[in-house]
């Protein structure tokens, strides 16, 4: 038979109110009792009922996560952040992904309801609507790298639009005449802020030169995919800015099929700085995203949101910067970090 709190309560010779109270943490219970019944509970091996317990706090001492995949190492890094975060504020962490689809992300929501004290949601499905029809009004959130604007929720997002205005610059002022772009998802709105900070990047610092966007899906097949096309195509660009890191190393691999020498015939670059752009031959340039403070962040700020529901944080966040990080795969004599600053 498992052991009880009345257990421990018969055993110190106490109310189970008390046992509960000194379990709990609670200020009315003396230090001299609570350690007594501390360790008569660890003598019994008493595991507290978690949702008992939640009972009485009104808390799970858990938070959710929506994410739109777990695939891939932005994803890894993203979940390390979050984790690190949580435990060390006492919290469990729930994971959960919508693959993309709006009806899988609502069912994760809903799923989730009573068995968490605050979502992180990153997703390109929430807009206002989908909040209020999946998320109770009383449950904290913090979206992360959102457009949604408003005071009902936090959001936390990284420049997106910076850090692509400042890389499709550095490849310019390197001497790459033209520079193309593989974009990601049509709905993520990651993939339109750099699009966008690409294509008024171009406008600004090389307006003659054409304006080249491969469709990806910030996977990296779809990166193979682009990368074939632009090494066939009649008109090669001299260098190829990808959406993430994911898609340049699968354009990388397409131009060493090719039989093209990267950055001697074409440069690359990524955004976000996985892990593996360091280690991929050459080695990538790419946008560096601090990807694991931002899940970091965004714990840190959905754990005060939980611990004082009156204080406001919405729209106070401030956008989180990156960085260009110049290495072989662009070309050029430079290398190094440089803050990438929006025009």
């Amino acid at each position: 038979m498992a052991v009880t709190i009345r257990d421990v309560a018969r055993e110190a010779r106490v109310s189970v109110a008390s046992v509960s109270r000194a379990l709990n943490g609670s200020p009315a219970v003396t230090d001299e009792t609570r350690q007594r019944i501390a360790s008569i509970a660890a003598r019994l091996r008493y595991v507290p009922h978690s949702a008992a317990r939640s009972l009485i706090t009104k808390r799970t001492q858990t938070v959710g996560a929506l994410l739109p995949d777990l695939y891939g190492e932005f994803f890894s890094e993203l979940i390390r952040g979050i984790d690190l975060a949580a435990r060390s504020k006492g919290l469990h962490l729930l994971v959960s992904s919508s693959h993309g689809d709006t009806d899988e992300a609502a069912a994760a929501l809903r799923a989730m309801q009573g068995r968490v004290d605050g979502m992180l949601i990153l997703s390109p499905h929430v807009d206002a609507a989908f909040l209020r029809a999946n998320l109770p009004e009383a449950v904290p959130a913090v979206l992360l790298n959102s457009a949604l604007k408003g005071a009902q929720h936090d959001v936390l997002n990284i420049d997106n639009y910076g850090g692509a205005y400042a890389m499709t610059r550095h490849l310019l002022d390197a001497g790459h005449a033209s520079v193309a772009f593989i974009g990601g998802p049509e709905d993520n709105f990651d993939a339109q802020q750099r699009e966008r900070g690409y294509r008024e990047a171009m406008a600004a610092f090389a307006p003659k030169a054409a304006v080249k966007v491969a469709t990806g899906d910030f996977g990296e097949e779809s990166g193979y995919r682009a990368g074939r096309a632009f090494a066939k195509g009649a008109d090669r660009p001299r260098a190829v800015f990808a959406a993430n890191d994911m898609m340049a190393v699968g354009c990388l691999r397409a131009f060493a099929e090719s039989g093209l020498r990267v950055p001697d015939d074409v440069a690359l670059a990524g955004f976000d700085d996985i892990p593996i752009a360091r280690y991929v031959t050459p080695s990538l340039t790419t946008v560096h995203v601090r990807i694991a403070d931002l899940g970091r962040s965004a714990l840190e700020r959905l754990a005060t949101a939980i611990e004082k529901p009156g204080r406001a944080l919405h729209g106070a966040a401030p956008m989180l910067a990156c960085e260009v990080v110049v290495r072989a795969s662009s070309g050029g004599k430079t290398s190094g970090r440089t803050t990438a600053k929006r025009a």
